[in-house]
């Protein structure tokens, strides 16, 4: 993969991604039908408060949905927000993915789906109601909340708000996410766009302080003189707020008052949806399970190595990057004592010493991909290997081991890069008991796991612990990790030529 290309792909880290985040509810959608119904909705925590509240208009989700199929469509957990004008929706919005800072949350805004005025319009754009339904190309928002939905990315127009029609060569590119937020004055008016939504947030602001908002929105951003302003804020903007805004305020799940500077409201939400996008189901059910928090860049490199095209270095580069990670996770959970040193300063620093008695045991082959970042991070590590020969889903067959004396006394790090049945690593982690390592000494390291594998291993092995980077969507009728990365060990030793 040339230079540039890595580039691109780290900085812009694009694409579906499901992967580390199962929602409450886990639904089947039609392709030909982007409008149907969500099957759940779910609100932050709520409790009456004088100085920020959040109040929650409906019950909270049912429990979360058993695990479907791997052929079950995964679709984002999407939020509706919708106020008067002005109301500081796109404040709160704002104020909420940069506190998450987290790319798996993608903003969409109504704003972009106005109608093109036509010249006649454009001369009379005084007399035109652009707070009125009909302003708005309600059809095209369907279509691209339905592409959205279906994990496609989209091409959202622009709309020039001072020569009133849209761009017509430049569109605003949206990825894919897990967490769609869709802002608008209207939003909740339609009930088609409604039945999109997860959880519907109105953002609910005094009217003299929207009027003040608007009026220094539209002569500062949008070149309006005062009178102008004021004038159609009179004639259309209160009437259709009170006739159709207001209204759809019964629909909603959590109501913020006084937007943006509802801090309270805003970090409850943010909460909310940082258990959406940090915990998979499965770590509720097995709390064993533990996954690396997504960043952007964590983001990227899987982007890089799930590539097919991308060159035998650049996988291997990026897959050592990745493995550092999991295995610095996975000593985190091992044990420590309080050790107090003396620092060049002649200051005394209270801090921890880690476990001595660790090993390593690499699942032969792919599992000795991970061998040299588990070396990076423990100096003079002793590594034992084990060979079990996989045909189809079995691995039943253990051919090869050669394991420390005294593994028997150590906490062991498990290495496989691909955690797919979980059949092989059962031979695996049961040989490892036999020869006398305690079930909760063993710490499973992997890249991707299969949600059909964490559940055969951690049923088996309650007491183990698994670290990876990703839980992706299952496996196909070949047992293959979808969307996995393929045959690992090939893809990094250089031998799928």
């Amino acid at each position: 993969m040339p230079e540039k290309a890595v580039d691109d792909v780290m900085e812009a880290a694009v694409g579906a991604h499901f992967s580390g985040l199962r929602l409450e509810a886990l639904r089947l959608s039609s392709p030909s039908a982007p409008s149907s119904p969500s099957s759940a909705r779910a609100s932050p925590a709520a409790a009456a408060h004088s100085n920020g509240t959040v109040y929650a208009n409906g019950t909270a989700a049912a429990a979360a949905a058993e695990l479907a199929s791997p052929s079950a469509v995964r679709q984002p957990f999407v939020i509706g927000v919708s106020g008067g004008t002005a109301s500081g929706k796109t404040t709160v919005c704002d104020m909420i993915i940069q506190q998450l800072h987290d790319h798996r949350v993608v903003l969409v805004n109504q704003d972009s789906f106005y109608r093109g005025l036509t010249a006649e319009e454009s001369a009379r754009a005084q007399d035109y109601n652009f707070d009125h339904p009909d302003a708005f190309d309600t059809e095209q928002l369907l279509e691209c909340m339905g592409q959205l939905k279906r994990a496609q990315p989209v091409n959202v127009p622009i709309y020039d708000f001072k020569k009133h029609r849209r761009c017509s060569e430049s569109f605003r590119k949206v990825n894919a996410s897990d967490v769609i937020i869709l802002e608008g004055i209207l939003v909740f008016h339609d009930q088609r766009v409604r039945n999109l939504m997860d959880m519907k947030i109105f953002v609910d602001t005094d009217a003299d302080i929207r009027l003040a908002r608007r009026i220094r929105r539209d002569t500062v951003e949008r070149g309006r003189d005062i009178s102008s302003v004021l004038d159609q804020y009179g004639r259309f903007v209160k009437p259709a707020f009170d006739d159709f805004v207001l209204p759809s305020k019964k629909y909603a799940d959590v109501i913020i008052p006084r937007g943006g500077d509802n801090h309270v409201a805003v970090d409850l939400i943010v909460q909310h949806i940082r258990t959406k996008l940090g915990q998979h189901d499965l770590c509720k059910i097995y709390p064993n399970v533990h996954v690396v928090q997504s960043t952007f860049q964590i983001r990227g490199m899987h982007t890089l190595i799930r590539d097919r095209d991308i060159t035998t270095p650049d996988f291997v580069f990026y897959s050592d990057r990745l493995i550092r990670l999991v295995v610095e996770h996975g000593l985190g959970h091992l044990p420590f004592t309080e050790k107090q040193v003396i620092t060049p300063t002649g200051s005394a620093y209270m801090g921890v010493d880690f476990c001595k008695k660790l090993c390593g045991v690499s699942i032969v082959r792919s599992g000795e991909s991970m061998e040299n970042a588990l070396r990076a991070c423990c100096k003079g590590i002793k590594i034992g290997k084990i060979l079990i020969h996989r045909v189809g889903d079995n691995g039943q067959q253990l051919v090869y081991h050669k394991l420390p004396m005294d593994i028997a006394e150590r906490h062991v790090l498990l290495l496989d890069p691909v955690l797919g049945t979980g059949n092989s690593a059962n031979q695996a982690i049961d040989l490892l008991i036999r020869k006398g390592v305690p079930e909760d000494r063993i710490i499973f390291l992997n890249l991707i796991s299969a949600p059909e594998g964490i559940q055969c291993v951690c049923k088996r092995f309650p007491l183990l612990k698994i670290v990876t980077s990703e839980i992706d969507y299952g496996l196909n009728e070949e047992f293959r990790v979808i969307p996995g990365l393929g045959e690992y060990g090939d893809r990094y030793f250089g031998t799928d030529n």
